[in-house]
């Protein structure tokens, strides 16, 4: 027979710490460790990874509840992915970490046709509107060796790898595409004005 699974939500995750090492007696470890244990338990690094997570929920959540509707995601690595475009929507530098240009190319991804052939001169065109440091060389590559293009060995015929995006990308998607509508917009708003 198998059991129905059975919530616990803690409230605060030191306090239950606490009175987990009483429990334990002697042989509870320090009260570091075992708020550690108990933040891996629920998925993160530490517990400051699960604080910094918590934190960048908040901040991201401020003023925008159709996200509150997406399955759980890491709001630090959306935030940190975030700040690697400007306001425009556009990738304003090549990010270091690895798991940031990973989301950070996903950004780019949506913007190319699905299940279209595209020649090299095509996507360059799409990667140079879309950043600000001109490597469109760079991020095309990276964007193969990430399994989210792929291109002949002669350099041509590229086509967007159709795949269902992670939880993370697919907020990170939808804070970019609002900001992509909004430079849109400013700029036929611009044209009006100036035509």
């Amino acid at each position: 027979m198998t059991r129905a699974p059975l919530s616990l939500q803690i409230d605060d995750l030191s306090n239950f710490a606490r009175m987990l090492s009483k429990q334990l007696g002697t042989v509870s470890p320090s009260h570091l460790a075992l708020l550690n244990m108990l933040a891996r338990a629920a998925g993160f690094q530490n517990v400051q990874h699960h604080r910094a997570v918590q934190a960048a929920a908040i901040r991201l959540a401020q003023g925008d509840t159709a996200r509150a509707a997406l399955p759980p995601v890491d709001h630090r690595l959306i935030e940190r992915t975030l700040a690697q475009f400007g306001r425009d929507g556009r990738l304003l530098r090549w990010p270091s970490k690895r798991s940031v240009q990973t989301l950070a190319l996903f950004g780019l991804w949506t913007l190319f046709p699905a299940r279209t052939a595209l020649s090299e001169t095509e996507v360059n065109k799409i990667l140079i509107a879309e950043h600000v440091f001109n490597d469109p060389a760079t991020l095309r590559r990276s964007m193969i060796s990430c399994g989210l293009m792929t291109r002949q060995r002669d350099g041509t015929n590229y086509k967007r790898i159709e795949q269902q995006p992670t939880n993370e990308a697919k907020a990170l998607i939808s804070r970019l595409s609002s900001l992509r509508a909004q430079r849109i917009e400013n700029i036929a708003a611009s044209a009006r004005h100036n035509g």
